[in-house]
C-alpha cells in the first residue's frame, strides 16, 4: 500500500489562512498496473471526518480509509481546518483535495471519473456542501466545477439541517455565528437536481445529531429527483464510525442494530450501482 501525507495548500498553491490546517493523507492499494498486461482502474474516496467543526476525529479517519482499501479502493483522508476557521475555509480545502486526486489519478491508478466523497457528522455536512456548492463563488478560483464535484456522496449520521433539532455547535462553528450564513448552509436548502447520487445512513437512537437531519435531507433530495439510498438503523449511538470494536472500544452489541456493521458494504453497493467499481483494461503502452 502506498501511504503519503501532503499539505493541501502546498500541493494546490492556495493561499493559506492564518493557522489553517489542511493535511491530505493517501492510502492507495498496490495494483497490477505496474509492468503488467492489464491496467487496473480503481475508484477513490475522499474521507471527511466529523468533530463538530471543532476538530477532526481520528476514529473516522484512518479506520475508514483502511476499510475502503480492503475493498480495493484508494482512500484520501482530509484533516481540514476547524474553528475558529469558519466557512468557506474547509470547503475550499475539500475542493482542492478533490482536484488533487483527479489531477494525480494516473499516478495513483485511479479513474478520475470515479471519485466519491463521504463524511461523518459535521464532516457529513462538509461532504454535502462539497456535493452541492462545487460551482459556488467561494471555490470558482480553484478549478472548474467538474473537477471539484464528487461522483457520489456518502453522508454518515450527518449534521445537515440548520433549523429545528440539530447539532447547534457544528452550525455555530461553521457559520461563525452568522445567522444568514447558517441558514444558507442548511443542506436541505442546497440540494439541487444536478448534485451527485447520495447514500445516507443514521440511527434512530442518535441523541447528539437527531436522525431528522438525514430524513429532511433525504426528502429534499427526493423532491429534487436525485438518486439516493437512505438507511435508518433502529439502535446505535452517535459517532459509530466502523460500528465495531475497532473504533468502539466499549462497544456493546445490544445497543446497536445487528445489521449496522454492514453499512459500508451497503454504501459500496450503492456506489457500484452508480458505476464506481474496480475495472481492468488492456495496457496500451
Amino acid at each position: 500500500m502506498k501511504y503519503e501525507v501532503c499539505d493541501i495548500y502546498e500541493i494546490s498553491g492556495l493561499e493559506r489562512p492564518k493557522n489553517a490546517a489542511g493535511t491530505l493523507t493517501a492510502y492507495v492499494p498496490e495494483g497490477p498496473a505496474q509492468g503488467g498486461v492489464r491496467l487496473r482502474h480503481r475508484p477513490a474516496v475522499l474521507i471527511l471526518p466529523g468533530g463538530a467543526y471543532a476538530y477532526c476525529s481520528e476514529r473516522e479517519a484512518e479506520p475508514i480509509a483502511l476499510k475502503f482499501v480492503s475493498a480495493g479502493w484508494a482512500a484520501f483522508v482530509l484533516s481540514y481546518s476547524c474553528a475558529p476557521h469558519a466557512f468557506p475555509v474547509s470547503l475550499r480545502e475539500a475542493a482542492a483535495a478533490m482536484v488533487y486526486i483527479r489531477e494525480n489519478a494516473k499516478e495513483y491508478g485511479i479513474d478520475p471519473h470515479m471519485v466519491a466523497a463521504i463524511g461523518f457528522s459535521a464532516g457529513g455536512h462538509l461532504c454535502g456542501t462539497l456535493g452541492t456548492m462545487y460551482d459556488a463563488p467561494e471555490v470558482r478560483d480553484i478549478a472548474p466545477a467538474d473537477m471539484i464535484r464528487p461522483d457520489a456522496l456518502g453522508l454518515c449520521y450527518p449534521v445537515a439541517v440548520s433549523w429545528g433539532r440539530t447539532h447547534q455547535a457544528s452550525f455555530e462553528n461553521i457559520s461563525g455565528g452568522d445567522k444568514k450564513l447558517r441558514e444558507r448552509l442548511s443542506l436541505d436548502k442546497l440540494v439541487r437536481p444536478d448534485m451527485p447520487p447520495v447514500f445516507i445512513w443514521h440511527t434512530r437512537d442518535d441523541q447528539a445529531v437527531p436522525c431528522r437531519n438525514s430524513l429532511v435531507t433525504a426528502l429534499a433530495v427526493e423532491e429534487a429527483g436525485v438518486r439516493f439510498a437512505l438507511h435508518i438503523y433502529a439502535h446505535g449511538h452517535h459517532g459509530l464510525s466502523t460500528a465495531d470494536v475497532r473504533t468502539n472500544p466499549s462497544f456493546a452489541l445490544p445497543e446497536v442494530s445487528g445489521d449496522i456493521v454492514g453499512w459500508l458494504d451497503a454504501m459500496l453497493g450503492f456506489f457500484a450501482e452508480q458505476g464506481l467499481e474496480i475495472h481492468d483494461e488492456e495496457d496500451v503502452k
